[in-house]
């Protein structure tokens, strides 16, 4: 098929690959949405169509997100979620398990701890604040790797003292069953809210 049979998004996608050279299908489509303003699942789909052609030989190919969170939680995108309740899970069962003086395994307990009043609740906390690629031309661009870190770590640093504080004043008191449930239940909750933000973005992003 020549370009005079040819419509005008294959068009405009080959003149693209032909001035732009994007080096993925991901960057075609943001070049193409660009252009043209179409939908990007539009795009997308005429990428694949494309590609499935033999027209045009692009790596990796963009996919639709699920439209459920049950089968969101299935995908490579979700990995971080499942990583973090597992921290959860291993801190919380050394904690329990794990005497003080069972060296050498009471090191485990100790780093599994470290990452579990350090960095999970700010993390999720974070994520849930700033999920993933939710920017859109009318917002900024999402939080960098370095500035995750450390909003991470600060926020940390400010979610496990104010726990503390709350529980000083409960019939429980600070001590290690109670912080350790109640971290526990926060970063779950934070990680869980962050999940169903970042789903709820991705959809809303496919209908711009």
């Amino acid at each position: 098929m020549n370009k005079k049979t040819e419509d005008p998004l294959t068009q405009t996608i080959l003149q693209l690959i032909k001035e732009k050279k994007p080096t993925n299908a991901q960057q075609l489509v943001k070049l193409t949405e660009e252009k043209t303003s179409l939908p990007e699942q539009t795009i997308i789909e005429h990428v694949l169509r494309l590609q499935s052609q033999g027209k045009i030989k692009l790596k990796e190919l963009p996919t639709r997100p699920p439209q459920k969170l049950a089968t969101y939680l299935k995908t490579k995108k979700a990995n971080w979620y499942w990583t973090t309740l597992a921290l959860i899970a291993a801190t919380t069962l050394t904690v329990f398990v794990i005497p003080e003086n069972a060296y050498p395994l009471v090191y485990v307990r100790y780093v599994l701890g470290a990452i579990f009043v350090l960095w999970l609740p700010g993390y999720s906390f974070i994520k849930a604040l700033f999920p993933e690629e939710t920017q859109t031309k009318e917002t900024t661009k999402p939080l960098d790797p370095i500035e995750r870190i450390a909003l991470s770590l600060g926020m940390s640093l400010a979610l496990v003292p104010i726990v503390g504080l709350l529980l000083n004043y409960t019939p429980w008191g600070i001590r290690l069953t109670p912080i350790v449930l109640s971290l526990l239940s926060l970063t779950t909750i934070f990680a869980t809210a962050a999940i169903i933000r970042e789903h709820r973005n991705k959809l809303r992003k496919e209908t711009e």
